[in-house]
């Protein structure tokens, strides 16, 4: 099938959807920060995304806090590996990037994690929004910190409960 791509509206905007094959390669912001690693998205392809696209549309709607579909984002090693522990995050919980580089063995690498992180080709889907400073502030995100914001907000437990993200 190759590669292709899809655009979806979304409460942060159009989001555009890569997959190959029957897997999903990346999901980017309108003015995404990082491009993608990729020769081109591919043709247009408004068919194949059917799954991924309801997957997301629940998630914004607050009936979804995980997502079930084939991934197969492109990077590095270490990257695959900071991006299978993205997966991990709870909804509604946040990890700092030293917690990630702790629980990759190497709690000096937290820098190696953050650039890692900001290189995640399938945002929301892979949670890198739920990667926060050591102080627990919110630090830079390739969709721009109001949509990390927005995010977080939307996962956040109502305030009646344990608490709030922040």
């Amino acid at each position: 099938m190759g590669v292709r791509h899809t655009v979806m509206d979304s409460p942060v905007g159009e989001l555009t959807l890569v997959g190959d094959g029957d897997a999903l390669i990346g999901v980017y912001f309108d003015g995404h920060r990082r491009k993608p690693r990729l020769d081109g998205l591919g043709p247009r392809d408004d068919g194949g995304f059917g799954e991924a696209v309801r997957q997301l549309r629940e998630y914004f709607a607050g009936e979804r806090t995980g997502f079930d579909l084939p991934l197969a984002p492109r990077g590095s090693g270490f990257e695959r590996k900071v991006w299978a522990l993205l997966t991990k995050i709870p909804h509604g919980q946040t990890r700092t990037y030293g917690q990630l580089a702790a629980e990759l063995g190497d709690p000096g690498a937290a820098q190696a994690v953050g650039n890692a992180n900001g290189w995640n080709p399938i945002s929301i889907v892979v949670p890198c929004h739920r990667v926060v400073g050591a102080s627990g502030g919110l630090t830079g995100y390739a969709g721009g910190v109001e949509r990390k914001r927005f995010l977080l907000s939307l996962e956040e437990r109502p305030a009646d409960e344990d608490g709030r993200l922040f």
